[in-house]
């Protein structure tokens, strides 16, 4: 792939046409692995408002609804979104829309942005787009949780990449943990 061109809904549709969780969310030891080390990181504390973009199909979003008032979960997948609604249809703090982040923003203010294997998908010029609208829906001290696989991808950007170029973007972010595991990387920042 190319750093000048985001992956489009018509990438996320088609894979999760073929199964309803193409990335063993809710299976693969993996996956558990960094959503444990994930509310790890956050567990100090609740949020009143949480923006997950890219919530695939909310197993991630189940766990976040515990920490916050309401989480606003986001995805480019019609197929992401339908399937997110039916797993968080319990929780009333849950609200799943479909939106093309960063094209499309949604209203609020948040004190929690979740970025969970996401921004590698995005171009340059979408990653500093991104970090507009980050720090246009940013309530004070917000804290923006970024958890990235390391290894090999065909996406736009590496993870290592896409951190560094979203850093950049966004300026003056304070760093609270960086975390290296044997597969992923954990960012949590402080928007000042």
């Amino acid at each position: 792939m190319r750093p000048d061109h985001s992956l489009n809904a018509r990438y996320f549709d088609d894979v999760f046409a073929s199964t309803d969780d193409p990335w063993s969310l809710a299976s693969s030891r993996y996956e558990a692995a960094k959503f444990d080390t994930s509310i790890a990181a956050i567990d100090d504390r609740r949020y009143a408002a949480c923006l997950e973009i890219g919530c695939a199909h909310g197993v991630f979003t189940q766990r976040l609804a515990q920490h916050c008032d309401t989480v606003t979960a986001v995805d480019i997948s019609q197929r992401a979104v339908d399937l997110a609604r039916v797993r968080n249809a319990a929780s009333s703090n849950v609200l799943v829309e479909r939106l093309a982040f960063p094209a499309d923003v949604p209203a609020g203010r948040f004190d929690l942005i979740v970025l969970s294997e996401v921004v590698y998908y995005w171009s340059d010029d979408d990653i500093a787009r991104a970090a507009k609208a980050i720090r246009r829906v940013a309530a004070p001290d917000c804290r923006l949780l970024l958890v990235h696989w390391t290894g090999e991808t065909d996406y736009p950007q590496t993870g290592d990449a896409a951190v560094n170029k979203l850093d950049a973007a966004l300026g003056s972010a304070i760093v609270e943990c960086a975390d290296r595991h044997a597969e992923f990387r954990l960012d949590l920042w402080r928007l000042a």
